[in-house]
């Protein structure tokens, strides 16, 4: 398989990420070096932490911007978590403007579920991911399956027609998004398990070009 470049802005251990590729037949390079992620064929974009610090840094390195060219060259990108939500316009974790790849707002997950419970923030652990639509990267993955997620932010595009995924924690949240070239996940399919790992297989042999083939 082509190679596939890790973005390492210093947000969270990647050695997970690279580990998961390299199980499913990939060929990772983990770098900061923004001329790099520019002539990657594809990137993943994980992270953990809060988008301010992440923000600062993408921006002081250079990769905020080498990020939006390879979202506008069309090549595949993948977002893992925080690297999920800054790739919405804004967020209100410290209200930081963020890449701005496609349109929309992460906002905090709700601390009271509909019936009033009370919820723990973060929300960590095992939830099945409703997908949707169809989409070449969740090929084969059964309905019901359950993937690792570790937050207190999701990511609430613009437009519903950028949902992939939902996800129910007391209340239903945005999970999973999926515009063109780009697919965000707030889960962490590196820590997922079977489904994770088939979903990042899905990924490393997409094009790019946005539904199923």
């Amino acid at each position: 398989m082509e190679s596939v470049v890790i973005v390492d802005y210093k947000a969270g251990n990647l050695t997970s990420v690279e580990l998961a590729v390299l199980s499913v037949g990939g060929k990772p390079v983990v770098t900061g070096d923004p001329e790099r992620v520019r002539k990657a064929a594809r990137v993943i974009f994980p992270g953990v932490g809060a988008a301010p610090a992440a923000m600062e840094i993408l921006e002081r390195e250079g990769l905020a911007e080498a990020l939006k060219e390879v979202y506008a060259a069309g090549k595949p990108i993948l977002g893992i978590c925080l690297g999920a939500q800054i790739v919405l316009s804004e967020s209100e974790e410290g209200a930081v403007p963020c890449l701005n790849l496609l349109p929309g707002r992460t906002v905090r997950l709700n601390a009271r579920a509909v019936d009033g419970a009370p919820l723990k923030i973060p929300h960590m652990g095992w939830n099945a991911v409703e997908f949707v639509q169809e989409h070449p990267v969740v090929e084969g993955i059964p309905v019901g399956a359950e993937f690792y997620f570790v937050h207190s932010y999701f990511p609430s595009p613009g437009e519903d027609s950028a949902i992939l995924g939902r996800t129910e924690y007391g209340r239903p949240f945005t999970s999973a998004l999926a515009v063109k070239n780009l697919v965000a996940v707030q889960f962490h399919p590196e820590k997922s398990g079977r489904w994770g790992l088939k979903f990042l297989e899905n990924f490393l042999a997409w094009k790019g070009d946005g539904r199923a083939q």
